[in-house]
């Protein structure tokens, strides 16, 4: 098994990317602190690991506050004694706006959720992952770091500022054991997040949703979503020793939108 007897807790655990990436951590031997603001569906994936015959916990928080961070960190070790692997997946895309539109109030939790909170946990573990000489973290970004969309700005901003810390973490931490990494994944239709974009979009745009989807896809070279699996895939071979030699990168998989 790939991640067999490593810890790894998983943000934004309760559905979609990081459940997916949670069960396919499981699979391979992981054992999985799932963490989120919903705790009814943070247990049904935990529940669902453990019926697997893996290992789980769940534990609700909000990533943008410092001590929902800190109890997070405090059940991996209590309940599995380390914590290996970071994944910081949790969030939303926030407003839909235009910049003039947009409350400061929203801007900052925007960014309190996407870059505060991975900081946060990073902070965090690191001490530990220093001490034992190993560790990995994941940062889940998105295609909007990387092209330019119109009406989310905080999202794309919060999103590119996330590869900036993935980088310096990574230069920081490549002497000490510890590798850093981030995914960029492009549209994952099948999640709530992306389906209440797709409507408001659709809605700003004064089309479809179905419309609205299709143009989108046009502009990829696959012409497709990605699924939340095939995200789960790419998490999986960056956070194993596959990767080893792998860190400060920011991995695209979006289809081919993105080329850099």
């Amino acid at each position: 098994m790939l991640l067999d007897a490593k810890v790894a807790l998983v943000t934004g655990g309760s559905r979609g990317i990081g459940r997916a990436i949670a069960r396919r951590f499981a699979a391979e031997g992981a054992r999985i602190v799932v963490a989120s603001r919903t705790i009814r569906a943070l247990e049904a994936v935990a529940a669902e690991i453990i019926a697997a015959g893996g290992q789980a916990v769940a534990v609700a928080g909000d990533v943008s506050r410092e001590e929902d961070c800190r109890r997070m960190v405090a059940v991996a070790r209590e309940k599995f004694g380390a914590v290996h692997i970071l994944v910081n997946n949790a969030g939303d895309y926030g407003p839909v706006k235009p910049v003039e539109e947009i409350q400061p109030a929203e801007w900052d939790q925007t960014i309190a959720v996407h870059l505060r909170g991975p900081f946060l946990l990073t902070r965090l573990v690191l001490p530990e992952m220093y001490s034992r000489g190993s560790g990995v973290i994941l940062n889940i970004s998105s295609l909007s770091a990387k092209s330019a969309f119109c009406w989310g700005s905080p999202y794309a901003a919060a999103k590119a500022g996330l590869l900036g810390l993935t980088r310096v973490a990574a230069a920081e931490g490549a002497r000490r054991g510890v590798r850093v990494n981030a995914i960029c994944p492009g549209p994952v239709t099948e999640t709530r997040m992306s389906k209440d974009l797709g409507r408001a979009l659709a809605e700003r745009l004064g089309v479809s949703s179905e419309e609205q989807l299709a143009g989108f896809l046009e502009g990829i070279l696959m012409g497709r979503s990605q699924t939340a699996d095939e995200i789960a895939a790419a998490a999986l071979f960056l956070v194993s020793d596959q990767a080893s030699a792998i860190t400060g990168q920011a991995l695209n998989v979006d289809g081919g939108a993105a080329f850099y």
